[in-house]
């Protein structure tokens, strides 16, 4: 039986054998039993494969723009902007009202706004057509200036739209570096973008996107806040013109400037201060049409384009921070002429009071042609006892100026005695009726106090 076996195994192999051997002959193929292959690294192979993948990188590169190369790049209507959560625009809804109209009354109701070309912006957000997208572009002073400066210059029925409110963009490492600042600003309306990536990123694509569905978008064309308080404004980037020439409809752009948000922010400061005041000017949209409808305009590249656009908004918001710190500058001087025509009019009053019946003879005449030199009359002549004098004869000598309150001006020429003995005869020379004897009963503790003034009054003059 086995012998059986081991002839049937030798006949499969020489079977076998015979099959190599024809298919050898006739295809002229070597079978090798373990199936090895030609050398990697003999020279016609190795040379071959490497013109074909320096030939497929070649294709690739070119098919592919560098980095220092700027191209369009369209963001399609199936571009994921993280939208599409139904809890996201829940939260939404709630949070953006409440933070705006927080932000309003902060502004409005504990602060000073001034606004001038309201109307500019009001037009534009309310009134624009359904598919417009809106721009927004402002200096950056303060790290509140979004959202404190957008609620102040929105009523507070537009701040219940939580839909139609603006979109803005804030530095994944400022706003993003933890999960619950990212959720939070995520659901006030916030896009991420990453410093040093450049304008193709995610968020300046989510940006556009908002843009392509008629949205409002708000930036910053300077990328960063003043490191000077607002004193000087810097350039702007390459963001804002990929921004308004790479959306499917240039939108509409609307330029603002303001300043004192560095009052109420400043630099350091943790918590908001209040009473300040806050001037804001807002400016006509701007124009790109000659830029992009001029014959050469096919001809310069995307690069110069969006250097042109950049450019054309930075030196818009420099001319209007002109405009708005000489306007700041007028209303603080306007508010301080206001101040001094009030104090005029209260020394105007005080000249008109019947001083006699208080037991003053005669009172100061104030020169309002040189308000800081006042007229004062003399002093009696000291030589004569005063307690010969009758108290309503005596004189005093009372200066009005910016400085002082007319309080604090009376402590400073009369003596504090003397000044206590002048209100009560004002007070007593009104109640002196005597035939009542409920104003009898009302004067009892004013008639001893003006006992105890005149004892030491009438001790004073005998010193």
């Amino acid at each position: 039986m086995a012998l059986n076996l081991i002839d049937r195994n030798d006949l499969w192999k020489n079977k076998a054998r015979y099959l190599q051997l024809r298919l050898r002959d006739r295809f002229r193929v070597a079978v090798d039993k373990h199936r090895r292959k030609r050398p990697i690294f003999s020279d016609s192979y190795f040379s071959f494969t490497l013109r074909l993948w320096l030939q497929r990188f070649r294709d690739f590169r070119q098919d592919l723009p560098s980095s220092t190369t700027f191209y369009r790049k369209r963001v399609g209507e199936d571009f994921n902007d993280g939208e599409e959560s139904v809890i996201l625009r829940m939260l939404q809804a709630v949070a953006v009202p409440v933070l705006g109209n927080v932000c309003h009354v902060f502004m409005h109701g504990l602060n000073r706004v001034q606004v001038y070309g309201l109307e500019k912006l009001h037009k534009a957000v309310l009134h624009r057509p359904k598919d417009q997208p809106l721009v927004t572009v402002s200096n950056h002073v303060a790290s509140v200036d979004d959202p404190f400066v957008i609620a102040a210059l929105l009523p507070p029925r537009v701040l219940f739209d939580a839909q139609n409110l603006r979109w803005t963009l804030c530095a994944t490492d400022r706003c993003f570096s933890n999960p619950v600042t990212s959720a939070f600003f995520r659901t006030v309306k916030v896009l991420p973008v990453a410093r040093g990536d450049g304008v193709y990123q995610k968020g300046m694509d989510m940006a556009i996107s908002k843009l392509n569905h008629g949205g409002w978008v708000h930036i910053f064309p300077e990328g960063s806040r003043s490191r000077d308080g607002g004193k000087t404004m810097g350039s702007s980037k390459r963001g804002i013109g990929r921004l308004i020439l790479d959306a499917d409809t240039v939108p509409t752009v609307i330029p603002f400037v303001h300043t004192g948000m560095q009052e109420i922010m400043p630099i350091g400061a943790k918590i908001p201060k209040i009473g300040k005041t806050v001037t804001i000017i807002i400016g006509d949209p701007i124009e790109f049409e000659d830029l992009l409808n001029s014959e050469s305009a096919h001809k310069v590249s995307r690069g110069k384009l969006y250097d042109a656009v950049s450019s054309r908004v930075g030196n818009r918001l420099l001319e209007m921070k002109v405009q708005v710190e000489k306007l700041a500058h007028d209303h603080a001087l306007n508010m301080q002429n206001y101040s001094m025509s009030d104090m005029e009019r209260a020394a105007m009053i005080l000249q008109q009071i019947d001083w006699d019946s208080f037991g003053i003879g005669s009172f100061t005449s104030i020169d309002y042609n040189s308000p800081m030199k006042q007229e004062t009359q003399t002093q009696p002549n000291l030589d004569v006892s005063s307690a010969e004098q009758p108290v309503s004869d005596w004189y005093f000598r009372m200066r009005l100026s910016r400085e002082g309150g007319f309080i604090s001006r009376m402590r400073g020429y009369m003596d504090p005695t003397e000044f206590m003995s002048f209100a009560a005869r004002g007070l007593f020379r009104n109640y002196r009726t005597g035939s009542s004897s409920e104003f009898g009963e009302a004067n009892r503790p004013l008639k001893a106090w003006k006992q105890f003034v005149e004892a030491n009054v009438q001790r004073q003059w005998c010193y």
